[in-house]
């Protein structure tokens, strides 16, 4: 059955997916929908990382409430920045991170992070997974943003996946 449906929520979630963006629960439709949600994930398997196995799930939970709140307030803070006009312009600067972080599947999770986080963008990865390089809208001080960005997200990501 595994090797059939590799990834069976990924299938229900396609077929679904296909059938909103189409408007028509027709005969046709649904088999359109139920073949693309077979063979897309069959063929894509390959390309899937190997599952990762999370060692800690209240980390999870407490890294997402973590992220919601800065998601909050860094929405907050970068459309104040952007709207009012009497303040002084933003600090942009491009962050060098050290990384301890080697999982794939946490360096993943790290890069969805800084990518929905407002105000940073997930520049690049050196190609031994050292060293990140993240764009910040606004920077204070260098040395504390990496203190933060480290303890904040980089060390619950350790507990879960390394």
């Amino acid at each position: 059955m595994k090797r059939l449906f590799p990834a069976p929520l990924l299938s229900v979630a396609l077929l679904l997916l296909w059938l909103l963006l189409n408007l028509s629960f027709s005969a046709g439709q649904v088999l359109l929908g139920v073949l693309f949600g077979v063979l897309a994930p069959l063929l894509m398997a390959p390309l899937r990382p190997s599952h990762p196995h999370i060692r800690r799930p209240l980390t999870v939970l407490r890294l997402l409430g973590r992220v919601g709140i800065d998601l909050v307030a860094s929405n907050l803070q970068v459309g104040w920045q952007v709207w009012s006009l009497d303040q002084r312009a933003p600090r942009s600067a491009f962050v060098k991170v050290p990384l301890d972080l080697r999982d794939p599947a946490g360096l993943a999770t790290l890069s969805i992070v800084c990518t929905v986080i407002p105000g940073t963008v997930w520049s690049e990865l050196a190609l031994d997974r050292s060293l990140l390089l993240i764009h910040v809208f606004d920077l204070d001080d260098e040395a504390r943003f990496i203190a933060h960005f480290k303890a904040t997200y980089e060390r619950p990501l350790m507990e879960i996946f390394q």
